[in-house]
């Protein structure tokens, strides 16, 4: 079983090579590919990805980080595989754009998205992994920000925001989701392909839940997951504008 993780990667110099080793971690008896999509960064992640990776995608069994920062792939024998893949945007696309050409190149049974900062913790995905892969439950499986998990204090309207859009999200699509929008997706390569995507901006996460939510068909599962939040300062970069086109997605895949 090969598990796919999309990492979409817009100026995250300062958290991605640490992404990349937590990642690498998780789930020590899986194979991984990990597919990281640079959306033309314009602070450096570009170059360090040039240099972690100069003929392209590296494989080991574990990823550590030098004094520097830079990347260490290390191979013990009977050791689950982890193959990185990097690949470049010549123009900035938006995040539903990376996620689309992170998503063209999955070659994994399963596949998660996983955000290139540190806001989302990947040692949630073990229950996840154990719903859609182990146990064969689920389809689809999204870790929630507000299910009962350590989540930081941030700001009240993204909180509002987030919460008015998913109860929107569960009256149009007759769902019970507390967090529609959420990163964490983790689904069958089956579901990946099924879905028909054009939104270049974060309204990729509305247009990718309500394109599983209209297959009846499939098993959903939400489970709490922890939220290490980001303030602007530190990099955030979603704002108000995001969530009305939020409001707009809901309606507009819903209708056509």
């Amino acid at each position: 079983m090969l598990l796919s993780i999309i990492v979409p990667a817009y100026n995250e110099r300062l958290t991605l090579g640490a992404v990349l080793a937590r990642v690498a971690s998780i789930l020590p008896d899986v194979d991984k590919e990990i597919i990281v999509v640079d959306d033309f960064s314009r602070d450096g992640t570009r170059e360090w990805l040039h240099n972690n990776f100069p003929d392209g995608p590296r494989s080991g069994s574990a990823i550590q980080l030098d004094a520097s920062g830079d990347l260490i792939f290390c191979s013990e024998p009977g050791q689950s595989a982890v193959k990185v893949c990097p690949i470049y945007h010549e123009r900035n696309k938006g995040k539903g754009g990376s996620l689309q050409t992170g998503f063209s190149q999955v070659n994994g049974d399963i596949a998660v998205i996983q955000d290139a900062d540190l806001e989302y913790d990947p040692g949630d995905w073990s229950t996840m992994y154990d719903l859609v892969a182990v146990k064969k439950v689920a389809d689809v499986v999204y870790g929630s920000r507000f299910y009962g998990r350590p989540h930081r204090s941030l700001f009240f309207h993204h909180y509002l925001a987030n919460r008015l859009i998913s109860i929107l999200f569960n009256i149009l699509y007759n769902q019970t989701l507390t967090n529609s929008e959420t990163c964490y997706k983790m689904m069958t390569r089956e579901v990946l392909q099924s879905l028909k995507l054009s939104a270049n901006d974060f309204g990729i996460e509305i247009e990718i839940s309500s394109r599983i939510a209209r297959q009846r068909r499939l098993r959903i599962y939400e489970l709490g997951i922890t939220y290490y939040g980001r303030t602007y300062a530190e990099g955030k970069k979603i704002n108000w504008k995001d969530g009305l086109k939020a409001v707009w997605y809901l309606f507009k895949y819903r209708l056509r």
